[in-house]
């Protein structure tokens, strides 16, 4: 049986490694790379689904863990599928709920059989385990659902690290062989923490189960760039050539582009809309805090070379007013422009690659990005 999701690849940058693709899914095409933003609740927060589809986003991701715990898997299912609860006629990717149950800490033991943890919102028991996380998904309804695998916390010894990947490994045969959904495929997720010879093992673990795609989890939980950057770098020349690569969690303009620069396909982050709500916007320039004084007489847009509709119809100086006002449109505004700050810049990207250009691009990003002001992975996204 053909896999629901195809890959396929149009250019490889020869100098870089980097790819342009194009993603066939069930409910449409992803051109390749691509920023995934990130609808937790099934929505990305402040933006309504045509709003989104005006930015041009080809695909939202959704969060597993959340939807199980609210409204639950049942009720969106009787809806119809995640796509019609949403109204949101284009591709869905839903993670497992391995990074939000990992993140838990003292709320949750990690065992065998799977996780047991407590609920947030009321301290319930439950757990999750690989079939009941694909089971999940499987009643959600995306286009691309994920495996249950195991984070290793940064930092981390050798032997916590192998056994995370070990156990992430076993998850993955389960997860292939209780997933049965046709019009759905399920991504395997590489681990193995920070440790070179590691992460190299499980791509060729999982590159040898066949998933239609990977994700590279476990980077993007604290480390600096340059080791995340590292860990990429060890894991590129062993990938499946004709499978999608997903580094899970990152979202940075500069981190956008140093993965594409490393064969990566596939982003998401919820930064953007996070610190768009507190009033820090994404520019070409790096990172602007509106809320400063300095913008209190600012008339000109945020940004003078972004078409979103925040940059076209509105001021520094009125952005600023809403956010000291307390005015929620603020938050939208500042949503607006920072997701298509990012959605921009990954189709710039992908044409750079298309016209054998990228690392120019590259060049002429950093010639005009303040990597002074650029998020620092230690910051939480």
């Amino acid at each position: 049986m053909p896999n629901a999701v195809q890959f396929e690849l149009i250019k490889t940058c020869a100098r870089t490694g980097a790819r342009a693709g194009i993603l066939h899914t069930p409910h449409g095409d992803i051109e390749t790379p691509i920023y995934m933003p990130v609808g937790t609740q099934a929505v990305v927060k402040a933006m309504t689904a045509e709003e989104m589809k005006g930015l041009e986003a080809q695909i939202i991701l959704s969060n597993t863990y959340h939807l199980h715990l609210r409204p639950g898997e049942d009720l969106v299912e009787k809806a119809g599928g995640l796509h019609t609860f949403m109204a949101w006629d284009r591709p869905i990717l839903t993670d497992s709920g391995g990074f939000q149950v990992f993140s838990l800490a003292d709320l949750r033991k990690i065992k065998e059989e799977g996780v047991h943890f407590r609920s947030h919102l009321d301290g319930s028991a439950r757990f999750i385990g690989p079939e009941e996380s694909v089971a999940i998904q499987q009643k959600l309804g995306a286009d691309i659902a994920m495996a249950f695998d195991v984070c290793s916390p940064y930092p981390c010894d050798h032997s916590t690290a192998r056994d995370a990947m070990d156990r992430t490994h076993r998850w993955a045969e389960r997860c292939l062989k209780s997933h049965t959904r046709p019009d759905q495929a399920l991504f395997g997720i590489v681990q193995g923490a920070f440790d070179k010879d590691l992460r190299i093992q499980s791509v060729k673990t999982l590159r040898d189960m066949d998933f239609p795609g990977y994700g590279i989890g476990g980077l993007s939980v604290g480390e600096p760039k340059a080791l995340m950057y590292e860990m990429l770098d060890a894991m590129q020349p062993h990938y499946a050539p004709d499978k999608p690569r997903y580094l899970m969690g990152v979202g940075t303009p500069d981190c956008l582009l140093e993965g594409v620069a490393r064969g990566i396909d596939m982003f998401d982050c919820v930064l953007a809309t996070r610190v768009a709500r507190n009033g820090t916007l994404l520019t070409r320039d790096g990172r602007m805090v509106i809320k400063n004084k300095q913008y209190e007489e600012d008339f000109r847009p945020i940004d003078d070379t972004c078409d979103c509709f925040t940059c076209t119809h509105h001021s520094r100086a009125y952005i600023r007013h809403l956010f000291k006002a307390g005015e929620i449109t603020g938050a939208r505004l500042a949503t607006i422009h920072n997701l298509r700050t990012l959605i921009r810049l990954m189709q710039e990207i992908r044409r750079a690659i298309l016209e054998d250009a990228l690392p120019e691009y590259r060049a002429d990003f950093y010639r005009r990005y303040d990597m002074a002001t650029a998020f620092n992975r230690e910051e939480p996204a």
